[in-house]
């Protein structure tokens, strides 16, 4: 059962009866993109200047449940994050693309027993739609909750309405116009965004799955999380600024960009982690200097950001290949990419220089205790620890507030009633 119950009242129905109410329950992924997506071509669509690419991580830790309802009992649009309605949240352009979007598509409701129909089309063009989402991982904190909340929100109500694509990809376009990233989620595995942009309508603009979670399944992710804290700049302001006065980023979506794709998805498919870590590191340096580069420029990086990238590069240095790869979206948190036969090296690698407290609190820093104790007991080279010593120091306890180890994983999940969000009391 989920601890994130939300009561909502609903009034009977003509001739004091309980009201039909129709559910839907999911969970979506959040994503880490290795080539980076920043900036919009159009604000409208919610497009992209460039083409992006993302592993979308295992939902055991890091993932949105939204519960979708929709009932005629309902006298308006109504939406709950994270446990607080959001007031005229209904009503913006953003959840109204999603909603009517993927209602735009439904089909009819037909009882599996007696093949009647339950709900028409044009029923669902009637109704009103609640809907309830919470993140088991920081909002807003640069670890792409956004992304997983509107893939989950759309996956709920393509649930929830029997929605069909009238073009393939047609749902990751609508999840795009939520949060750009978003449409990544949609797909489990490595995952590619099409920036589009020959049609009109930008229908072009959309997801499509690399690589499935199985195709390189020896991929992990250790993810630093330094602030858990909603960032100073959002995303959205972020880009639009960038867009405006950044020289370099106009370079990149023209230059750059195409040519590391193209990298990436050969290195994905060959399983070549040496040119996956180089072109994933170079990628997220480079969108760090565009926000370097905006007027006035922008921070997402700290301190203890620059101290992780300055720790995977000695280690990739002392073992004479590329064994780890950061990765840095829009917040300071790392995403350490690395394969399967590292992570307890590259896991007792941060929990020496981004210590925890004691020992006793280490199953609320690291979120799987059967890797914290190998990490634990696992000897470091003392040849690594020598050269690490030259340029790298051990951080302040509470520098890294959390870490997560995760790997790929699925698209949306359908849950069953035990995960839904809502409680309705009829009154």
């Amino acid at each position: 059962m989920t601890t994130n119950k939300i009561t909502v009242a609903v009034p009977k129905a003509d001739g004091n009866t309980n009201p039909i109410i129709h559910k839907a329950t999911v969970s979506a992924p959040t994503n880490i993109a290795c080539i980076k997506y920043w900036g919009k071509a159009d604000s409208h669509y919610n497009t992209p200047i460039n083409d992006s690419l993302s592993l979308t991580l295992d939902q055991s830790d890091l993932r949105a449940v939204t519960s979708a309802s929709a009932s005629l009992a309902f006298d308006k649009d109504r939406l709950w994050l994270n446990g607080s309605e959001e007031e005229g949240a209904a009503s913006s352009r953003r959840f109204r693309a999603c909603v009517d979007g993927v209602r735009a598509l439904a089909t009819e409701k037909i009882d599996p027993d007696t093949k009647e129909v339950i709900v028409s089309k044009d029923d669902w063009k009637q109704m009103h739609v609640y809907i309830a989402s919470y993140n088991t991982f920081p909002t807003a904190a640069g670890l792409a909750s956004s992304a997983a909340g509107y893939a989950a929100l759309v996956a709920a109500l393509v649930e929830l309405f029997g929605a069909k694509e009238s073009y393939p990809g047609e749902f990751t376009a609508i999840a795009r116009q939520g949060s750009g990233s978003a449409c990544r989620s949609l797909y489990g595995g490595f995952v590619a965004w099409r920036a589009g942009g020959e049609k009109s309508d930008w229908s072009d603009s959309i997801a499509e799955q690399v690589a499935d979670e199985a195709h390189w399944g020896e991929v992990r992710a250790v993810i630093c999380v330094v602030s858990d804290a909603k960032k100073e700049t959002s995303s959205t302001a972020g880009m639009s600024t960038s867009v405006a006065t950044s020289e370099l980023l106009a370079f990149r979506a023209k230059e750059v960009v195409s040519k590391r794709m193209k990298i990436i998805e050969e290195a994905i498919k060959a399983k070549d982690f040496e040119a996956f870590g180089k072109v994933t590191m170079m990628d997220s340096n480079q969108f760090h200097a565009t926000c370097l580069d905006t007027y006035p420029p922008i921070f997402y990086m700290n301190d203890v950001s620059r101290s992780i990238v300055q720790l995977v590069h000695r280690y990739n240095d002392w073992a004479g290949e590329i064994r780890a790869a950061y990765t840095f979206d829009a917040g300071p948190n790392a995403v350490l990419y690395t394969l399967d036969k590292h992570v307890i090296e590259l896991l007792a690698l941060v929990l020496k220089y981004y210590p925890c407290e004691s020992e006793d609190l280490m199953g609320d820093y690291v979120n799987n205790k059967d890797m914290v104790s190998k990490a634990l007991a696992f000897e470091l080279d003392s040849g690594l620890l020598q050269a690490l010593e030259k340029s790298c120091s051990i951080r302040d306890i509470g520098d890294v507030k959390m870490v997560y180890c995760t790997k790929g994983g699925p698209g949306p999940q359908v849950l069953d009633a035990s995960s839904e969000v809502f409680e309705f009391k009829v009154e």
